[in-house]
């Protein structure tokens, strides 16, 4: 997503709380490119990982803890069991078995709200159509406003909206350009070229700053940071990353290493973590918020190497993955990643073990335009993903119908869709959003 406008164990339901929490009652385009509002840099996504120490949902059984210390809303202590393990899904099936069909699907929708818009334009679409999730689109201004807005759009839940369920509110605060909470007693990151040449120590440092400056203001969820890697030969000329200093490096041997410590930072701070924009946008010259030209990568297979930082930050423990809108024909000739089962299921669920939450980048991408709304919801789910990001909220209504119409009369795809939101309510539990009684 550009950011101007705008986010565990191997199963079916990635959940890794050890047992059950009780809470409280970028987009670019919109997601990653920061979706409208102040210049945020193009194609940024949006736009989750378990706190310090926790068990880390999204992450294979093998992936190490992502920090030693506790956060804010964390999942439990390192070391859980699997008996414990199935505790915690138990709680999500519970949760999931109590939802209506409609609170159901809205589990499954990331909507933007706009700096200078009032948060009444984005709770009136909760209630009306059960959403459950949030993004700050376009530069908002002051930590206070941030807070107070979190804390009203936390309000807006409740048994008729989203059965309870908290939101996950997200942001695209990766540092230079892509920075969309601002306040001047908080400056922000250096950009992620710089970022990337700095000691392990001092990333993890910089993840940390970010993640408490988040947890502090109500967000919940950073879409960040971007595994993409852009090799020397394209550079600047990589308009959705390269451009604006978006990545850690150009060998993916250097990335994956900062792609580990800005998630463990981050975790360390008390946010959940977004590797984006698989299987990378490094190779394309088009951004895909403004255009199909130029969205190809012919390069990419199955055993890529630019694969390797968003399996690093797998195995660090990030929550969430977002799909690129790009295409990669070598992989799936016929569809764009955020459409592919063959990405999203084969190869990042199945070869790279992500058990996590897969969420798109802004579904307003221009690259997508040619595909109806509803159909775009309906074919990443079917395609294995989980949360929809689009950066207008006035898209909410028929992409939850769309879910809701094709549940209806096919049996499979209602099934898809209860894993997908088994996963989002197994995010939800293991941050201490998602009560269980």
């Amino acid at each position: 997503m550009r950011p101007t406008r705008l986010l565990v164990l191997v199963s079916a339901v990635a959940l890794v709380a050890t047992g059950c929490t009780s809470g409280d009652g970028s987009s670019e385009s919109a997601s990653s490119r920061g979706s409208g509002g102040t210049p945020a840099a193009p194609g940024s996504s949006s736009p989750g990982a378990s706190s310090p120490g926790a068990s880390t949902p999204g992450a294979s059984s093998a992936a190490p803890s992502a920090t030693t210390d506790s956060a804010p809303g964390s999942a439990s202590s390192p070391g859980n069991s699997q008996s414990s393990a199935t505790s915690s899904n138990g709680c999500a099936d519970r949760i999931v078995a109590r939802l209506t069909p409609d609170q159901r699907v809205g589990q499954l929708v990331m909507v933007g709200l706009q700096a200078g818009s009032p948060a009444s334009s984005v709770t009136s679409v909760v209630r009306e159509h059960n959403v459950g999730n949030v993004l700050y689109l376009g530069g908002w201004e002051g930590n206070d406003l941030v807070s107070r807005t979190s804390a009203e759009l936390q309000r807006a839940v409740g048994p008729e909206s989203t059965g309870g369920l908290r939101l996950l509110v997200a942001a695209d605060q990766e540092g230079g350009a892509v920075w969309q909470l601002r306040d001047p007693s908080t400056p922000r990151l250096p950009p992620a070229v710089e970022q990337g040449r700095a000691a392990p120590a001092q990333r993890q440092a910089y993840g940390r700053q970010v993640g408490s400056l988040l947890d502090k203001v109500g967000v919940n969820v950073n879409l960040a940071p971007v595994a993409d890697t852009v090799p020397t030969s394209i550079g600047e000329a990589n308009q959705p990353i390269g451009r604006h200093g978006r990545q850690y490096g150009s060998d993916p041997a250097a990335v994956g290493p900062a792609v580990q410590d800005l998630v463990r930072g981050m975790h360390a701070g008390g946010v959940a973590t977004t590797l984006k924009h698989f299987p990378g946008l490094g190779r394309v010259t088009g951004n895909t918020d403004f255009t199909a030209e130029g969205t190809d990568d012919s390069v990419a297979t199955r055993s890529d190497p630019y694969l390797g930082p968003f399996r690093q930050g797998i195995q660090a423990g990030s929550e969430l993955v977002m799909m690129s809108s790009a295409r990669y024909p070598k992989i799936d000739a016929d569809n764009q990643a955020v459409f592919s089962r063959t990405m999203i299921t084969d190869v990042l669920r199945g070869q790279l073990g992500f058990g996590g939450v897969v969420i798109t980048d802004d579904l307003n991408a221009k690259a997508l335009s040619g595909v109806p709304v509803g159909e775009r919801a309906t074919r990443f789910v079917a395609a294995g993903g989980d949360i929809l990001l689009t950066g207008r909220a006035a898209d909410a209504g028929p992409m939850t119908q769309a879910l809701l119409a094709r549940s209806s009369t096919d049996p499979a795809f209602a099934k898809q869709v209860d894993a997908a939101v088994r996963r989002v309510v197994g995010l939800k539990v293991a941050r201490g959003l998602a009560p269980c009684s």
